[in-house]
């Protein structure tokens, strides 16, 4: 059974998921992008294949590494997909964003798809059943709403995440998550209403780190999926990769 590597590295984590075949085994947290690093989670793994999907400017050696040890692929709008993307600028979608709704297109093909991406950003993307991703939408994600708060006021503090806070907020920290976490979720379901208005019998998937806590927020029937997007980055690589021999 061959062994592959996804690595993810966002705005704020890198992460790699390590495949056993189609099946998920761990999520690794990547300290750096150093060719040490690579070559000892390689090391360690010994991976048929890997893949990389990076929205940030990561060291551009470790793609070398990866080419020279593993049977490479580099996620890119250029990429064999299971989807189309008739959009103006393909070159434009986030690699995060493709990854999700392949994986979405994988798990329930032939269906109307949203799938909701919570990280720095929070990500709407809309795949049909034609499986065209025709778009969708972003706005600020919980940490970018946290240090907007205080960057932008002479007196608010930078407050971080706590799911036990109430409704009425009685200090300015529980205010400030009241307004953050609940608002986020508000906007989140009133996104879903507004595409109900226009789509019928679509699956809804939320993926993201804080997936599980705001599952329980949301009014609408959701798929909670933590590791959506690296599930995606497999089929991408099955998808393009073929292994050396």
């Amino acid at each position: 059974m061959h062994r592959t590597l996804c690595f993810d590295f966002g705005n704020t984590l890198l992460k790699c998921a390590v495949f056993e075949g189609a099946e998920f085994k761990q999520l690794l947290v990547v300290e750096n992008d150093s060719v040490e690093t690579i070559n000892n989670i390689i090391d360690t793994h010994q991976p048929t294949k890997s893949i990389l999907s990076s929205v940030i400017e990561h060291n551009p050696a470790i793609e070398e590494i990866l080419l020279q040890r593993t049977s490479f692929h580099k996620l890119s709008h250029e990429s064999k997909f299971p989807i189309t993307t008739p959009v103006g600028k393909p070159e434009t979608i986030g690699a995060d964003r493709l990854a999700m709704v392949v994986a979405a297109v994988d798990l329930f093909p032939k269906q109307h798809n949203l799938v909701i991406g919570l990280g720095t950003c929070i990500t709407y993307n809309f795949v049909n059943k034609y499986h065209q991703f025709i778009g969708g939408s972003i706005s600020p994600g919980m940490e970018m709403r946290f240090k907007s708060l205080q960057h932008y006021t002479a007196k608010l503090p930078l407050v971080k995440a706590d799911w036990n806070f109430p409704l009425l907020g009685y200090d300015t920290r529980t205010n400030i998550l009241s307004g953050v976490i609940l608002g986020m979720a508000k906007e989140i379901d009133g996104i879903i209403e507004k595409y109900k208005e226009k789509f019928t019998n679509f699956n809804v998937h939320l993926t993201g780190g804080d997936t599980s806590i705001f599952a329980q927020l949301l009014k609408n029937k959701i798929f909670a999926d933590l590791h959506l997007i690296y599930k995606g980055l497999y089929a991408i690589s099955e998808y393009n990769n073929q292994p050396k021999t």
